[in-house]
């Protein structure tokens, strides 16, 4: 479960019990029995729950748009830190992937680093054919996966 969910439910939980008492206060002087008093104000604080929710999070506010960048030639004896350093020094890195021979096991010379997308322009010209532990490297903007749109044409 999601912590803003979590978050809902607690203040649901909260904002009934305060109807509760609220409405208590409010029909003291009028019998009215204590379920119907709580379930209206479950049913205050469902509303005001609705009504707080609906808003953009902040955490929503905080996202980065990033953009997924090829590196080929890479050295074989390169692995994801020296790759991350690499283009940390360009800008925000989320994750750096290299591929790897499924029989072998052995680096195959080429990976993905997914970065902030207002650095990854800076990224490409900063490195492509730049020597890089005496490899030439070719960095671009990576592609779809071409079986994913094969697979949208085929529904």
């Amino acid at each position: 479960m999601k912590s803003s969910s979590q978050k809902s439910y607690f203040i649901t939980v909260i904002l009934a019990i305060i109807g509760f008492i609220v409405m208590q206060l409010l029909f003291s002087s009028i019998q009215v029995s204590t379920p119907i008093v709580f379930a209206i104000g479950i049913i205050i604080g469902g509303f005001a729950v609705s009504f707080t929710t609906s808003k953009p999070s902040s955490s929503d506010e905080n996202e980065v748009a990033t953009k997924t960048l090829y590196v080929g030639n890479l050295p074989y004896k390169a692995n994801e830190g020296v790759v991350r350093e690499l283009f940390a020094q360009q800008g925000q890195v989320f994750s750096v992937r290299l591929l790897k021979d499924k029989n072998t096991g052995k680096r195959r010379g080429f990976g993905f680093v997914e970065m902030a997308e207002k650095d990854a322009d800076n990224a490409i010209s900063q490195l492509n054919d730049k020597e890089f532990q005496q490899r030439t490297l070719k960095v671009r903007a990576a592609k779809q996966k071409q079986f994913d749109n094969e697979e949208e044409a085929n529904s």
